[in-house]
């Protein structure tokens, strides 16, 4: 760009010495509308005597401030367009209507009554010409400038509305560059749209080096999931980032901005349909009722207190024993509070164990909960089968001690957030869940044998998209740090589940329950998580090293299995002992359960030989008896 045109000079300017020149310019184009509007008026050229000047000096002083006011100098030349050109014409008939009721008013001045037509006139159209001049001329030095700033060059997939409006919203950005569409539509191939060609995209690899494009915009906010996936896979195929417009629910007024551009998420890599949950179900459910939310400081728990705040509950009690984890939550909460004008006082954070029966009994005798969702659970694998006396504690018997206060008080529902690895468990945290699964079953048998209206069930689903203890943050780490990915085993499947869904889906069951159920959630397929890691690796623009591609940036290693560790999960015990609910990702499963006397039998001896430090003992004792 020649930075020594008078454009590229313009363009430096400051906003108020622009604007000063702009009013120059509209001084100077009253004065020639007026002059040229008395040629036409007497047939020849004349001078701005006395008698014209005091005219000529009135249409000034009402036009400028009207101008002014209409915010004519608050928009830029370069962004001029036809909604500029009403806001011109609107202020021109504004001043036109004041000036020919003065004009009129002073009768005594030597002036032919006709120029307050024929001046305004004039005066639009040399004010418009001048709009569109400025826009034309210093939009182009403009878009030629921030082209050569623009760090990165796009492709629009998708030449239709979105991929029009949101290439018009880039051409005004620094930061990216839209070189082209792509587009399936043969008939629009090679056209050129808006200043930007349509290409084919079988030919995107060859055309993104020629193009120097760095990124794939994904402008199809309509297009099924499964088409969509696959879009995603040929663009990462191409070693392009991949970037994407909501879906075209989420795009308000059908208007796309460049504030809706979002970089690709995992849901949208793993290809899983987003699931739906009635609001007003929930709503009709939670508000005004006293909440509690046990490990209200971990990943599904901060999102339980997230989602019922919303419902807007008459208090919710926060309990966990991280402090920090507490405070972190309590914090977000006081300021969702204030953003939907709840009272802050609805909030009660608790620091305490699941496992201190005393403190928590108090909380349940001053507060007297009528919903517990019990998310409190020591919940990683390996981390539990290295710490068994305090993953059996916590899992087992803080789940005992906060299900057995709840039947006390009378709490109306209590869920159990409970994992698929409590499905023939291979590992003690699953064993411990699963026997957790059984108190609450018992607990919603006892409730029915005394004729209580009081409702126990449990939630079973697998992998949360970014909790702590999911794989997913565990590679973007490794990713970040150029590799290697660490892989347990290479058919290691999972199934996984974006956490604001889960909660959803957990309040929702709890709606459903009527007591004893153990509800799971419809997960989709299980994702092959090699297959999950070389798409990480890919969407941040490394190729997988192995025998097929030995230049390859970032190598996967086959670590072995953890202990406790299962190649595959399972949500069905028996995979014939499901049925559907109202909700068509909620299924009710029918599993065997202890009868009461044997289960307290079991958790005595249990306790006893945490007691005495027979970790050996309680291990065997756990494993055995919550295999079937």
């Amino acid at each position: 760009m020649n930075k020594s045109s008078l454009g590229y000079r313009l363009l430096e300017l400051s906003r108020p010495t622009k604007r000063l020149i702009a009013l120059i310019v509209d001084a100077s184009t009253c004065v020639l509308s007026f002059w040229i509007a008395l040629y036409l008026r007497l047939d020849e050229f004349v001078y701005f005597d006395s008698q014209y000047f005091s005219a000529l000096i009135i249409a000034l002083v009402i036009s400028l401030p009207i101008f002014v006011i209409c915010g004519l100098y608050r928009a830029i030349f370069r962004y001029s367009s036809w909604a500029a050109l009403l806001t011109v014409t609107k202020a021109v008939m504004i001043y036109a209507v004041i000036y020919s009721i003065i004009i009129t008013l002073v009768g005594t001045m030597p002036f032919p009554k006709t120029i307050v037509i024929l001046q305004p006139i004039i005066f639009l159209i040399l004010i418009s010409a001048s709009r569109f001049t400025a826009y034309f001329w210093l939009g182009e030095e403009y878009h030629r400038r921030i082209g050569s700033l623009a760090k990165e060059r796009i492709l629009i997939y998708g030449a239709g509305a979105a991929g029009r409006q949101i290439a018009a919203a880039l051409s005004m950005s620094s930061e990216v560059k839209a070189v082209g569409f792509l587009d399936d539509d043969l008939k629009l191939t090679g056209q050129v749209i808006n200043g930007l060609t349509v290409y084919l995209p079988n030919k995107l690899k060859k055309d993104s080096k020629q193009l120097g494009v760095t990124s794939v915009l994904i402008a199809l906010p309509s297009v099924s999931r499964k088409r969509r996936q696959e879009i995603i896979n040929d663009v990462i195929a191409a070693r392009l980032n991949v970037r994407t417009l909501p879906s075209v629910t989420d795009i308000a007024q059908g208007k796309v901005t460049i504030s809706d551009i979002r970089e690709l998420s995992i849901d949208d890599l793993l290809g899983r349909a987003v699931i739906d949950t009635d609001k007003t179900i929930l709503q009709n459910s939670i508000e005004n009722r006293i909440v509690m939310v046990t490990g209200a400081g971990g990943s599904i728990g901060r999102e339980l207190c997230r989602q019922i705040i919303f419902f807007k509950p008459a208090r919710l009690i926060l309990i966990d024993h991280s402090e920090f984890a507490l405070y972190e939550i309590h914090q977000e909460l006081l300021l969702i509070c204030n953003r939907i004008e709840l009272n802050s006082t609805n909030l009660q954070p608790i620091l305490a164990s699941v496992q201190n029966s005393i403190t928590l009994e108090e909380v349940f005798k001053n507060y007297l909960p009528e919903i517990v969702y019990h998310a409190a659970a020591y919940k990683h694998v390996p981390l539990v089968e290295m710490n068994p006396h305090e993953g059996i504690l916590n899992n087992v018997f803080g789940t005992k001690v906060t299900a057995e206060l709840a039947f006390k008080y009378g709490v109306k529902l209590f869920v159990l957030v409970s994992t698929d690895k409590a499905v023939r468990p291979s590992s003690l945290m699953g064993a411990a869940k699963r026997l957790a699964e059984l108190i609450v079953q018992d607990l919603a048998a006892e409730a029915v044998k005394q004729n209580r209206i009081q409702i126990f069930c449990a939630v079973r689903f697998g992998n949360v998209i970014g909790s702590s203890g999911s794989v997913i943050p565990l590679f973007s780490d490794q990713i970040a740090k150029g590799g290697p990915i660490s892989l347990t085993h290479l058919e290691t499947t999972r199934f996984f589940m974006s956490v604001n869904e889960a909660v959803g889906l957990i309040l929702h069951a709890g709606y459903l329950s009527e007591g004893g159920e153990i509800f799971i959630l419809d997960m989709g397929s299980p994702i092959k998580i090699i297959d999950l890691a070389k798409k990480m690796a890919n969407l941040n623009g490394y190729s997988i090293k192995d025998e097929l591609n030995p230049k390859g940036e970032i190598e996967i290693v086959v670590t072995g299995l953890r202990p406790g560790e299962k190649i595959y999960e399972e949500l069905l015990i028996n995979s014939e002992s499901s049925t559907r609910t109202a909700h068509t990702k909620i299924f009710k499963a029918r599993e065997p359960r202890i009868e009461s006397v044997n289960l307290n039998v079991l958790l005595t001896e249990l306790r006893g030989y945490l007691d005495n430090g027979q970790i050996r003992a309680a291990i065997d004792k756990l494993m055995d008896n919550t295999r079937g």
